[in-house]
């Protein structure tokens, strides 16, 4: 696990390019504590950041060059099946392997086999391979965006890097991309492939690069399979595919226990995160789980059933309980290491955990990636109904002028319902893209929009913000029901938010995390099977829930659904106020700024300290990430 950074300068290196190269080093150093260090010839300079997993010796630092010394590697990730594939095909060509590391693997898979070898790969990645003598450097994200990768392109250079802050070292044209702010406000982060910035994006899963002097050549090697796509050439029945799905999820937990450093699991106490460590107990007994609980939430708390868990498969398990204060106090820790807009506050939930666990060990297992595949969100039980309610669901939808003027928040049992129908009902009007796209967010669009000044409206284009939204939800155009959602979600929700979320706070304290749901056969045979296979009698995650119930304690299968919730609504009403209405939302900042409209500022702001609070501390929360961003970044 590291962090990469380059510039391709067409015209050939500048003094300030070398310079900018080192101070990328530096802002990627949590990302690799371990060891910096660059290359830089002519034109293309590589430096990368190391956190040392695989190999920790010094051979296995980068860049590497291989033993011709023509191609020069920086590689961010983990390859899972690198010693299978050099068996297989470096074998018979005489290598004399400097280090035990994937990174040299895949070097020589370049050398000898090209850009195909990127398919053959089973792990997470971010990477660039320079070819000095065919003057190329080629670059590919892994399958499903685990690790980042953002680029930046004009006339002059190309600059690529792990991080914001690291493309930010460079000199580039930092022009705010309105149409992707406009859909922050909906999302509180921003679809992928679009940054903050309109000349950044982020390279998207999937997809390699070959960037020569006739420019960029972009290249997809790899799309979700639908059902009836079956790479394995059979069809399964439901009880057939929960065994199939049980094997394959072993095999890819045991691929994942492969570390040269301390490594244990995330325990949330929900169904995903017990599947990934009942098997890998299995696999290495006794092996170190870590929770979080809430001491001041109770209704939020989880830990219990973390424990039964931790009981049953006899893991070391630590259990780090936090108080409102605890969350509070690594707050702008955290403000302070995001270098985009990016305002999924659970993030604050996942930074201790990760800070905690860093501790102990240096790699952890998580449990992301199932709610996505196999349908685990309330949203998905929702459209479920809706599907098949026929005309009951426009019966709830009838419900919309009731529930709009009910008192609604995430923070209590009978308003967070309230707020579940007043969804649902909203939902039930729309279209199935427009009710992904809303019930994605925390505020339709033209709310969202009336919250920019005249002048930022002007700047907004209409067009650019629906191919935005065209391109999350071109999957629809497949008519697959439930599957076009699920799908939908792998390339937006996943994407954008929780991946975004896992890999920057687990980063922020250089802990590798490993997602085992992600592995490519285990997402590969999941997408293959129907939806109802996975959200089947109203029951989520089906296909998973039903693999594993015979092997985890029964009351997981019988508990409400949270989430990592933090206490935003009560920290906004006290310790937060000063700086919401007399800092960073004040009518004097937001005038000075320019781009926000202090009468909608204020409006939400009267909401939050009403009755009906309903998304309003989300949406403020958003507009704080922003507005702490712009200060550090361009004021």
């Amino acid at each position: 696990m590291c962090g990469l950074s380059g510039i391709i300068r067409k015209s050939g290196l500048r003094d300030a390019d070398l310079a900018s190269i080192k101070q990328t080093l530096k802002a990627l150093n949590l990302r690799g504590p371990d060891c910096q260090d660059f290359f830089a010839d002519e034109k293309v300079a590589l430096g990368h950041a190391r956190l040392s997993i695989l190999d920790v010796s010094a051979a296995g630092k980068q860049p590497m060059k291989d033993n011709s010394g023509r191609y020069v590697i920086v590689f961010n990730g983990e390859i899972f099946n690198y010693q299978e594939l050099s068996d297989k095909y470096l074998s018979d060509k005489d290598i004399q392997f400097q280090s035990t590391s994937d990174t040299e693997v895949m070097l020589y898979l370049f050398r000898y086999y090209g850009p195909k070898f990127v398919q053959w790969l089973n792990g997470f990645f971010a990477f660039a391979i320079y070819d000095m003598q065919a003057d190329t450097v080629f670059v590919a994200r892994d399958r499903y965006g685990i690790k980042p990768l953002y680029f930046y392109q004009d006339e002059e250079q190309i600059v690529f890097a792990s991080e914001m802050k690291a493309v930010l070292a460079f000199s580039i044209d930092k022009e705010i991309d309105t149409e992707a702010l406009h859909a922050y406000l909906q999302l509180n982060y921003i679809p992928a492939p679009r940054t903050i910035f309109r000349k950044v994006s982020k390279v998207e899963p999937g997809t390699q690069l070959t960037i020569s002097a006739h420019g960029v050549k972009i290249e997809h090697y790899y799309h979700l399979p639908k059902p009836g796509e079956n790479r394995e050439g059979k069809s399964y029945t439901y009880e057939q595919a929960c065994d199939r799905l049980k094997e394959l999820l072993d095999a890819s937990v045991k691929r994942r226990l492969i570390s040269d450093v301390p490594l244990g699991a995330f325990l949330s106490g929900g169904v995903d995160s017990s599947v990934i460590v009942s098997l890998a107990a299995k696999h290495s007994p006794h092996i170190n789980t870590f929770s979080i609980g809430y001491a001041d939430e109770p209704y939020f708390d989880e830990t219990k059933y973390a424990e039964l868990v931790a009981k049953k498969f006899n893991t070391n398990h630590t259990t780090f309980s936090l108080t409102n204060n605890d969350l509070y106090s690594h707050l702008f820790d955290i403000l302070d290491y995001i270098d985009e807009p990016f305002a999924d506050s659970s993030a604050i939930a996942v930074y201790i955990l990760c800070k905690q666990t860093r501790q102990k060990v240096t790699v952890a297992l998580s449990g992301d990636g199932a709610d996505e595949m196999m349908a685990g969100y309330n949203k998905h039980l929702a459209e479920y109904r809706l599907r098949n309610l026929g005309a009951g669901s426009k019966l709830l939808g009838a419900l919309k002028p009731f529930t709009s003027v009910m008192p609604k928040s995430r923070q209590g049992k009978l308003t967070n319902l309230i707020r579940q129908i007043d969804r649902f009902a909203e939902g039930a009007a729309l279209g199935d893209k427009e009710r992904y796209w809303r019930w994605c967010g925390y505020a339709g669009e033209n709310e969202t929009l009336g919250m920019l000044t005249p002048t930022w409206q002007g700047k907004y284009h209409l067009q650019k913000y629906q191919a935005i939204k065209n391109h999350q939800l071109q999957v629809f155009d497949g008519n697959d029901g439930l599957n076009d959602v699920l799908r939908a979600d792998m390339g937006q929700v996943l994407q954008s938010d929780m991946l975004v979320k896992v890999d920057l706070m687990s980063m922020a304290n250089s802990l590798e995390v490993r997602v085992p749901f992600l592995d490519v056969e285990v997402v590969d045979f999941v997408f293959s099977q129907p939806a109802e296979y996975k959200l089947r009698k109203g029951n989520r995650k089906a296909m998973l829930k039903d693999a594993f119930r015979s092997d985890l304690p029964e009351e997981l299968f019988n508990r409400p659904k949270h989430g990592f919730e933090v206490p935003l609504l009560k920290w906004f009403r006290g310790d937060l106020r000063s700086l919401i209405e007399n800092d960073l939302l004040s009518p004097s900042f937001i005038k000075e700024q320019g781009i926000f409209d202090n009468t909608a500022i204020q409006s939400l702001i009267k909401q939050l300290h009403s009755s009906d609070p309903g998304e309003s501390h989300a949406r403020i929360w958003g507009l704080l990430v922003f507005q702490y961003w712009w200060k550090k970044y361009l004021a």
